[in-house]
Order: C-alpha cells, then structure tokens, then sequence
C-alpha cells in the first residue's frame, strides 16, 4: 500500500510539474547565469586541489539548485492548507509517508533534471569530468533534495502564512549557501572560517562531490559525504513524515 499510495502522489505532483515546463526550466536559470557569468572568472585563479576552476565550480552549482529549491517547496504546502486540498487526502486512507514521499520523489525527479541541464551546459563550457564523478553527483542532489524538501514541507505545516515561512527559509539558505563552499573551496578561507563551516553538513556532499568530479571516489571527503547525505535524509524524512501525521490533526 505504501508503494501503491506514493506511486499515486508522485504521479499526481510530477503531471502538475510537466504542465509547467517554464518552471522547470526556470528553476535552472540562477546556476546557468552563475556558471556563464561567474565560471570564467575563476579558470585562472588558484583554487587548490587537483581539479579544473569547473571541477570545484560545478559540484557547488548542482548542490546549490538542490538547496533552494528544496528548501523554498514547503509553499506549496502552505498553499494547499489553504484550499483545503491538504486536508482532503489527510482524511482519506492515504499513507501520511506516501503523502511526503511521494511529493520529495517529484521534487528529487525535477532538480535531477535540472542537473543534468546545467552539467550539460557545463560540458559546453569546458568541463571534464568522469562519467561515474558525474552521475555520483546527481545522486548527491537527489539525497539533498530529499532531506530538505522533507524538512520544508514540515516547515510549511507548522507555518501558518507565506510571511513566517520566507524568513525561515531565508535564515537558513543564506548561511548554509555561504559556510558550504559551494562557490568557492572552504580551504582558501581564514582558519576560523573553514572550522565554522564543518558545522555545516552540506560542507561535506560539496567535498564529496568535487572529489568524484576529479576521479577520487575511495577518499575520507566521499565517505562523510556519503555518510552525512544518508543520514540526514533518514532523519528528515522522519521529521517530515511525523509532521504530517500531527499537525493540524
């Protein structure tokens, strides 16, 4: 049944996403303009590590598109509370799991998408990576997707208007956006910068993908990226899956 009822969600929310192909390419946008406008500044610059400016650019862009796009689909939720739509498949038989898996599964389809979009334009520009670095990658954005569109639509339960729930997503974007190194690798900070930022867990999915983007699959970066993506995505799907059973209830 739990299968059968995701299966019935993540139907319903993708056929909803394909009727809006502006939006899906939309999404991309703001990592395309980073990696035409931004991208070429940095094939000169010393970076450090063993890759190209685009090997330590790129894994920092797909991550980037998980993370706020994931984070900003809770207001899909609050729009719903709304219209009453929620609440009507919360009185049906429908799994409350299927009701959060099955929107994160849709989600995870459409920024996996997205990925392979900008790492193709990627390509055009002069990246080089492994085959397996790559789909390593889009594995990554598919497990951050799931962690945080899970904890956004728990966000957008508890929340009550779009104003209380913009600030908390913004509160927590930005700060992860900038201690993660998704732009820039953590290790041309100050000291005291890079040992902040390992608070962060996204620091380590960007670690991780940037070394599969160079060829390093067996180093200690991928192991606590892999570590850290899987655990989180248990604990917010658990977070998230709880949440729907109660609130409002």
């Amino acid at each position: 049944m739990l299968l059968h009822d995701t299966a019935l969600i993540y139907g319903r929310y993708l056929r909803q996403s394909l009727r809006s192909r502006f939006a899906l390419l939309f999404g991309v946008l703001t990592p395309l303009l980073y990696l035409l406008f931004f991208g070429p500044l940095l094939t000169r610059l010393p970076l450090g590590g063993t890759g190209s400016s685009w090997q330590v650019l790129v894994p920092g862009l797909l991550l980037q598109l998980g993370l706020f796009g994931a984070l900003f689909a809770g207001f899909t939720v609050i729009i719903e509370k709304g219209q009453g739509v929620l609440e009507r498949m919360r009185v049906t038989p429908v799994s409350r799991l299927a009701l959060l898996l099955g929107r994160v599964l849709r989600d995870a389809t459409v920024f996996v998408f997205q990925a392979v979009l900008l790492v193709l334009a990627a390509l055009v520009m002069g990246l080089r990576a492994p085959l397996a670095g790559i789909l390593i990658g889009f594995a990554f954005v598919a497990l951050l997707t799931l962690s945080l569109a899970s904890l956004s639509y728990a966000m957008g339960m508890l929340a009550r208007t779009p104003q209380e729930f913009g600030p908390l997503v913004n509160m927590v974007s930005m700060p992860s956006m900038l201690l993660s190194g998704l732009m820039l690798p953590m290790a041309l900070a100050p000291t005291w910068l890079d040992v902040l930022s390992h608070f962060v867990p996204f620091r380590y999915l960007v670690d991780a993908v940037r070394d599969a983007y160079t060829g390093q699959y067996a180093t200690a970066h991928m192991l606590c990226g892999v570590l850290v993506a899987v655990g989180f995505a248990a604990l917010a799907v658990t977070v998230g899956t709880r949440v729907f059973r109660t609130a409002g209830a």
